[in-house]
C-alpha cells in the first residue's frame, strides 16, 4: 500500500471523531480531499475500512487493525523526529524503558544515576506499566527494554533473567503477626492493609490474588512508594505486602517487622525483555549489563 503520514493522521482522526467532516477539519483538509484519501486506502487494501452510516462512520474489523498499526507508525514517526532533534544537540542515544512498580520505585532509582553519569549523552524515558502492557510495549516497538517480574506472558520476546524479587508481609513491631516467621497471605485479610496506588503493578496483582481467595482487601490507605508504605505500616496504620529489598531498607528507621510469606507467588523472578538483543544499540546493551552486574555482584 502507498500512503503518507497525512493519510494515517486522517484515518486516526476519523476513527476518533466517528465523523469524516470533523476529521477533515482537524487535518485542515476539505471533505472531498479527505474522502478521496480514505477511499484510496480502501482501494489499495481491497477492503472496506469504514462503515458509512447516516450519523457518521465506524470502523470495520480491517479498519480496527489498520487503526492499531497507523497509531504505531505515527508514534514511531514522532519518536524519530524527537530523537533526531536530540541527536542534533549532541545526544548519542535515547532509551525507552517500560518497567513494573518495583523497578520504577525501588531499584532503578538506585541504579540509573550511576549509569547516566557514565553515559552523559544517553537519555532514558522510564515509564511505569503493568506487566502485560510492558511485554506488549516492547513487542510493538513503543519500548526498547521492558522489566517485569513473576509469571508474565513474554509474547515470544527474549527474556533475560537478572534477579529474584521476594515479597514479604511488613507489620508494626507490636503487631500480633510480628513474632511469626512465616504466614499465608490469606491470614492477613482481616487486617487493615496499606497498599500501593491503584493501577500499580503490585496492587493490580494483589487484587487478582484476593479475587481468587473470595475475600476483599481492606485497604486503609494507598500510597505512591514503598518507602511511604513502610512509614505508614511502622506507625500502625495497617499491614502491607512489600518487596523484601524495600522492607529491609526501611526496617530499622520505620520500626517494622518482616514476615516471610508461604504463598508460592511471593517469590518472583525478574526479567529484562527485548525484541532482539543482538540488534540493540551498544548503550541499550550497556544498561542490561549494568542491571545484571548490580545483582550478580551483590551490590
Amino acid at each position: 500500500m502507498q500512503f503518507d503520514l497525512t493519510d494515517l493522521r486522517l484515518f486516526v482522526a476519523t476513527a476518533e471523531e466517528g465523523n469524516m467532516t470533523r476529521a477533515a477539519a482537524r487535518q485542515h483538509l476539505s471533505l472531498a480531499a479527505a474522502s478521496a484519501r480514505i477511499k484510496s486506502l480502501e482501494a489499495q487494501s481491497g477492503l472496506s475500512l469504514l462503515y458509512r452510516e447516516a450519523r457518521g462512520v465506524r470502523l470495520t474489523p480491517p479498519g480496527e487493525a489498520f487503526l492499531f498499526h497507523a497509531r504505531g507508525v505515527l508514534r514511531q514517526a514522532e519518536q524519530l523526529r524527537t530523537d533526531l532533534q536530540e541527536y542534533g544537540g549532541g545526544l548519542r542515544g535515547h532509551l525507552r524503558v517500560f518497567a513494573n512498580t518495583t523497578a520504577v520505585t525501588d531499584f532503578l532509582p538506585e541504579i540509573l544515576p550511576g549509569f547516566l553519569a557514565d553515559n552523559p549523552k544517553i537519555n532514558i524515558d522510564l515509564q511505569e506499566k503493568p506487566n502485560p502492557e510492558i511485554a506488549r510495549g516492547v513487542l510493538d516497538g513503543r519500548a526498547d527494554i521492558g522489566i517485569v517480574a513473576g509469571q508474565v506472558d513474554t509474547l515470544g520476546l527474549q527474556a533475560i533473567h537478572f534477579s529474584t524479587d521476594r515479597l514479604v508481609l511488613a507489620t508494626a513491631r507490636n503487631h500480633r503477626f510480628a513474632r511469626r516467621k512465616k504466614i499465608a497471605f490469606a491470614e492477613t485479610l482481616d487486617d487493615d492493609q496499606v497498599g500501593m496506588q491503584s493501577g500499580s503493578t503490585l496492587q493490580t496483582f494483589l487484587a487478582q490474588v484476593v479475587e481468587t481467595l473470595g475475600k476483599p482487601l481492606k485497604l486503609r490507605i494507598q500510597l505512591s512508594s514503598f518507602d511511604a508504605m513502610c512509614r505508614m505500616i511502622g506507625a500502625g496504620v495497617g499491614v502491607g505486602i512489600v518487596p523484601e529489598s524495600a522492607a529491609r531498607r526501611n526496617q530499622t528507621a520505620m520500626g517494622i517487622a518482616l514476615i516471610e510469606l508461604t504463598d508460592t507467588w511471593s517469590v518472583r523472578e525478574r526479567y529484562i525483555l527485548v525484541r532482539n538483543r543482538e540488534s540493540l544499540p551498544r548503550y541499550a546493551e550497556s544498561l542490561i549489563e549494568t542491571l545484571c552486574a548490580h545483582y550478580r555482584d551483590g551490590v
